[in-house]
């Protein structure tokens, strides 16, 4: 992502332009969030971006949700019924919901959303969230019945995840399969108003809305600015009312601001570092295990986290589903080197390491890195990749055998709330690129049997015995080093209420109402 560069000049008008806008936003029930990146598509299907979903919730809605602690809650569905065998799901659905084109929600909308990313030929991001669909039948005007290909504990949390959106039908056929990303039509709160892309997305108020009395807002505009600072003092002069993340070290400024409301939350958001073990020296398990001895994960929270973050115990942070809490790994340079040897790098080697984000938080942790890693006789090069380049680099990359990515910063969040989605995207072989995740290129019959059994339980003392033998497994074979949980840091104007940042990262704006 591409940071703001303001010259002095620039940064006064932009202070004057601030203050005025701040006025003005403050007189309506008109609010701007502020958020650290840009949505890449209105689609809720064609994503892998917390942050996007964030965006698009303000115009979709699934049969279900996670509430704040990432339990589920029925949106559109009002009721659900499982099979002994754990395949055939009954759904009563909620009447009298409209799409904000004034056409019915019903079963048959669920249906053709459905069968939309099941079709392999929509190619659509989602599609491996889905893909154990066998059919979705219309039983009624608001009753769906979804058959499974198999049993899949977590597919109610997969319908749960913010992807999972009912679009209108009619819509779907009015702007086809791909220019519905730029038209978005569902039944959230707030009808699609515009997007430009680089500088806003804004929806108004859904007067059609089945949950009477809300929004409690007129308009809601999305605005991405990605220097940390600038959002802070979007903050400190009104003309943002809510903003996140914000930049761990002006927490305690922002603190004394008494228009403001600072919260820290716990997030289920680890951040780690692969190693592609298709590519020397990172085939060497000893090398994966002399990195992880060689950084010092607590050292790090402090330095590019300001103290919000806590060491990674294991690959699944607490607070996901089935995670199975182990040490971290732990800061022992001697060690490291000693492996090094055993390795036959007694001098060290060189690679780079290449990051998922350009955040100031971002560079601050691959330069730790860098440095740390330095203190072993292992010389990096770091990169922090822009968006396109992440995309073509890592996603997209064709052919395991030659993808450029070595040593790779990134973060992820179980969205839907259980270790499925932690481990299967990133860490089954089924998952490498352009497929999935998995840029370690990592392989392990055991990780893939344990998550593989999993999934067709639904015992859940059996599931929890599988997923503690896949994340032991990941411990043993190190295709990261897992290196800290970090905890959500996000402020409101006080007076705001009704949006909150999920433990996942993705933000919660169903119920934003503004003061008089």
């Amino acid at each position: 992502m591409n940071t703001y560069r303001i010259s002095a000049l620039g940064r006064c008008f932009l202070a004057a332009g601030l203050l005025s806008a701040g006025a003005s936003a403050l007189a309506a029930k008109d609010v701007v969030l502020a958020i650290g990146g840009q949505p890449e598509t209105l689609d809720p299907y064609q994503t892998n971006t917390t942050l996007t979903t964030a965006v698009t919730k303000s115009f979709y809605q699934g049969l279900f949700e996670f509430d704040k602690d990432l339990k589920v809650r029925n949106v559109l569905a009002l009721s659900h019924t499982v099979s002994k065998d754990g395949l055939v799901y009954e759904f009563k659905l909620r009447p009298g919901v409209k799409f904000h084109d004034g056409t019915d929600f019903n079963a048959e909308a669920v249906k053709v959303t459905l069968d939309r990313v099941m079709n392999p030929e929509n190619k659509l991001a989602r599609f491996n969230q889905f893909n154990r669909i066998d059919k979705v039948e219309a039983t009624g005007p608001l009753a769906v019945r979804i058959t499974l290909k198999e049993p899949f504990g977590p597919f109610i949390n997969s319908l749960a995840h913010a992807s999972a959106a009912m679009i209108s039908p009619t819509a779907l056929k009015k702007y086809g399969n791909k220019d519905i990303a730029f038209n978005p039509v569902g039944t959230g709160p707030f009808v699609f108003v515009e997007w430009k892309q680089t500088d806003f997305v804004k929806g108004k108020k859904f007067d059609g809305y089945w949950n009477k009395g809300y929004p409690k807002v007129d308009s809601i505009t999305w605005k991405p600015v990605l220097e940390n600072n600038t959002r802070a003092a979007m903050l400190q002069t009104g003309e943002a009312d809510f903003a996140s993340p914000l930049p761990y070290e002006q927490a305690a400024a922002l603190e004394k601001n008494a228009k403001l409301k600072v919260t820290t939350a716990p997030s289920i958001i680890t951040r780690y570092l692969s190693f592609n073990m298709l590519q020397k020296p990172f085939d060497n398990l000893k090398v994966r295990q002399a990195i992880n001895y060689a950084i010092n994960k607590e050292a790090l929270a402090k330095v590019a986290f300001n103290g919000y973050a806590v060491p990674a115990e294991g690959y699944v942070p607490n607070g996901v589903l089935y995670a199975h809490k182990m040490a971290p790994w732990p800061y022992d340079p001697k060690k490291a080197r000693e492996l090094l040897k055993e390795a036959g790098y007694p001098n060290g080697f060189e690679s780079v390491i290449w990051s998922a984000y350009t955040t100031t938080t971002a560079q601050k942790t691959i330069q730790f890195l860098q440095q740390q890693l330095a203190q072993v006789g292992i010389k990096v090069q770091v990169q922090a990749l822009e968006p396109g380049q992440r995309v073509e680099w890592v996603q997209n990359a064709q052919d395991p055998k030659t993808a450029k990515v070595r040593m790779y910063y990134a973060g992820w969040s179980s969205s839907t709330g259980e270790a499925d989605w932690a481990l299967r995207p990133l860490l089954a072989t089924e998952s490498w690129p352009p497929k999935l995740n998995n840029a370690s290129y990592y392989s392990s019959p055991v990780v893939d049997e344990a998550i593989a059994k999993a999934l067709k339980s639904v015992d859940d003392g059996e599931k929890a015995q599988f997923y503690r033998t896949a994340q032991e497994q990941l411990m043993k074979d190190a295709p990261w080093a897992p290196l800290v949980t970090e905890k959500n840091l996000y402020a409101t104007a006080k007076r705001l209420s009704g949006i909150f940042v999920m433990p996942d990262g993705n933000i919660n704006s169903t119920e934003i109402a503004v003061s008089e």
